[in-house]
């Protein structure tokens, strides 16, 4: 799509930044897969088997459009896989979970679509589609993974991972798991997103089939400081879904979440078949949730409950995996838009006349556009290469949005809304 250039009205002064990587990822090994035979390989899991146990440095698989019906193996750390097409860029297999088991003598490894091996870490999929169809086509929506794992700092960034079946996203590593998903869409039967460890996801879409069982379940058992937070998320699902439920200690946080009228009034809750009582107690947190027809009493704001009784600007990605990683401080360039602007979008009070703009470049963006629009008045605008821009002589009490396009050889990509509001 082709975007009229803006006139400029005001100049924003430009910073250089370090942060972020306008070109892409520079240093890394970069590997292109293309079942048509024009990249390095014709298979995601040749590409995978090709990178030595011990190699330096991170390597990228970038996977062309297409359909790979594969079932993948990841034993190797500081592994990206990011697709050129979210949509069409798309890893399918189908599998039940007990017809892997009872030809695998009881073990359950490698009965997902993807499988990421114990101890493996610094794994990252961005800009695909995951989809274990085994339900769809065998008309059984009993548990089949899309994604399951051993590893830690796992990273999902603008993907679609769905099963026709129940544990879609089952990432366990009890004892030092931790995961971090943005701009995703989640789909499956009961408990499609359940963690065990540390979890944070935010800006992303669930849509959950079951009416039994729940749509969420966490294990936080190993370590009372471990939890599973979702921010800024919207989540459906057919009639009377309910939210969710943990067999083991868990703990959640729900901040600033959308559920869709279809959800059941159904607070948290211990499963019978549930074999221990939780030690910590009921652990269900929840800030600025609301529901399309009306909220329910059980998830009012209470995060004033939860041990050190967090503010709700500290529940961050680096707060949630208390201080240990901080995937947002160090994201490359991956997907084809901006994303992870700061100030954070809805963000309310911005003191001063001036304000410091800061993104994650688009993948290989040499050319953005920054254009920013406040209440009344022309938009301001800037053509920059950096990931940080000075916005000066901004009003008081004044709602802005801007937005960073990608300046193409042939068109403009035009970015992502965000807006904040000065004080």
């Amino acid at each position: 799509m082709r975007v009229t250039r803006l006139p400029v009205i005001v100049v924003l002064a430009l910073i250089w930044s370090s942060t972020g990587n306008a070109g892409g990822m520079d240093g890394d090994r970069e590997l292109v897969v293309a079942h048509d035979g024009t990249g390095d390989y014709t298979s995601i899991q040749a590409a995978l088997d090709g990178i030595p146990a011990s190699h330096a440095g991170r390597v990228v698989i970038f996977i062309r459009k297409g359909l790979y019906p594969e079932k993948l193996f990841l034993r190797t750390n500081l592994v990206t896989l990011v697709g050129e097409d979210r949509d069409s860029t798309r890893i399918v297999f189908a599998e039940l979970r007990k017809t892997w088991t009872a030809t695998h003598g009881g073990s359950d490894w490698g009965s997902a679509t993807v499988n990421i091996d114990t101890g493996t870490s610094d794994i990252t999929l961005a800009n695909l589609t995951i989809y274990n169809n085994y339900g769809s086509l065998y008309g059984n929506h009993d548990h089949q993974f899309a994604i399951r794992g051993f590893g830690t700092r796992v990273i999902l960034l603008g993907c679609n991972v769905m099963a026709d079946g129940g544990d879609t996203v089952s990432l366990w590593n009890g004892e030092s798991g931790m995961y971090y998903h943005a701009m995703c869409y989640f789909e499956g039967w009961v408990d499609y997103v359940c963690p065990r460890g540390w979890c944070y996801i935010t800006n992303s879409q669930f849509f959950g089939h079951n009416r039994a069982s729940a749509s969420f379940w966490h294990d936080g058992s190993k370590n009372r400081r471990q939890k599973f937070v979702i921010a800024d998320s919207f989540i459906d699902g057919v009639a009377e879904f309910p939210l969710g439920r943990n067999h083991l200690d868990g703990q959640f946080f729900f901040i600033r979440c959308h559920f869709a009228g279809n959800m059941a009034d159904r607070p948290f809750y211990r499963p019978p078949s549930s074999k221990r009582e939780w030690q910590w107690g009921a652990r269900h947190y929840f800030w600025g949730c609301h529901r399309s027809g009306g909220d329910f009493a059980w998830f009012a704001d209470n995060i004033d409950r939860a041990d050190s009784a967090p503010a709700v600007d500290q529940i961050t990605a680096l707060w949630t995996f208390d201080g240990q990683w901080d995937p947002e401080a160090s994201m490359p360039s991956l997907l084809p838009y901006a994303i992870l602007p700061s100030p954070k979008d809805n963000a309310k009070a911005i003191g001063g006349t001036d304000a410091v703009l800061r993104w994650v470049p688009a993948r290989n963006a040499t050319r953005q556009r920054v254009v920013l629009t406040g209440e009344s008045g022309a938009p301001r605008e800037v053509v920059c290469s950096g990931a940080e821009l000075r916005a000066e002589h901004l009003e008081p009490r004044t709602k802005y949005t801007w937005r960073v396009d990608v300046l193409a050889p042939r068109d403009t990509i035009q970015g992502q809304l965000w807006s904040f509001t000065t004080e």
